[in-house]
């Protein structure tokens, strides 16, 4: 199998997932906050939605529309779905789920929206991750090297992060450890689970909360 397919296997497999998660969640839940700042459960489920309908089209008439501000333009095209019942989204997420369409670029970034923002919903409800293995350290090996859309290589420069539940780690100096979906929620600056140990921890925590 191809690398191509199997990051969209993955891709497909992570929507179904996630689909499956969002369907069995409470109306309360859906209000509830996320891990992804000041977006609620509806909003990242909606982006997450928005994410699996890309293309390079839509996605370039989006930035000019939005003045090249990326964060204004999700947030806007959120906006405009606001009115989606949960029903409707979680379809329009499973439809998703054998198409490959996607915005300029890589496929595995779709696997990365997936897989952090099912996690930002996942966390604070207390459902249990089941993202697989493999899926979690394809977005780790990604973001390790990424700056965009999240600061992840700044963050974590000089510091030494080892999964605790697979064979991975990146990266030298002051540790930080725990399991992989601990380790890819901070890299992508969610707040630190209890989960992680180590002298990198407090590094890491002083970064994130300089750039609040």
């Amino acid at each position: 199998m191809s690398d191509s397919v199997r990051t969209w296997k993955m891709i497909h497999e992570e929507r179904a997932r996630a689909a499956d998660m969002l369907d069995a969640l409470s109306p309360e839940q859906w209000t509830a906050d996320t891990l992804c700042a000041g977006w609620n459960v509806r909003e990242v489920a909606i982006h997450m939605m928005i994410a699996g309908e890309q293309s390079p089209g839509k996605f370039a008439k989006g930035l000019i529309g939005s003045g090249f501000r990326f964060d204004d333009m999700t947030k806007r095209d959120v906006g405009r779905a606001g009115q989606l019942s949960p029903s409707e989204i979680v379809a329009r997420i499973r439809a998703r789920t054998t198409t490959t369409n996607k915005p300029p670029a890589p496929a595995v970034a779709m696997l990365g929206e997936v897989v952090v923002h099912g996690n930002d919903v996942r966390q604070p409800l207390g459902v249990p991750d089941d993202t697989t293995m493999e899926s979690k350290l394809a977005c780790l090996d990604m973001f390790k090297r990424s700056n965009f859309p999240v600061p992840t290589k700044r963050a974590i420069e000089g510091l030494l992060l080892r999964a605790t539940d697979t064979d991975w780690s990146y990266g030298t100096g002051p540790e930080i450890a725990g399991p992989a979906v601990a380790l890819l929620m901070a890299m992508t600056t969610r707040p630190l689970m209890a989960s992680l140990s180590g002298d990198g921890v407090d590094v890491l925590r002083g970064r994130l909360e300089n750039k609040k």
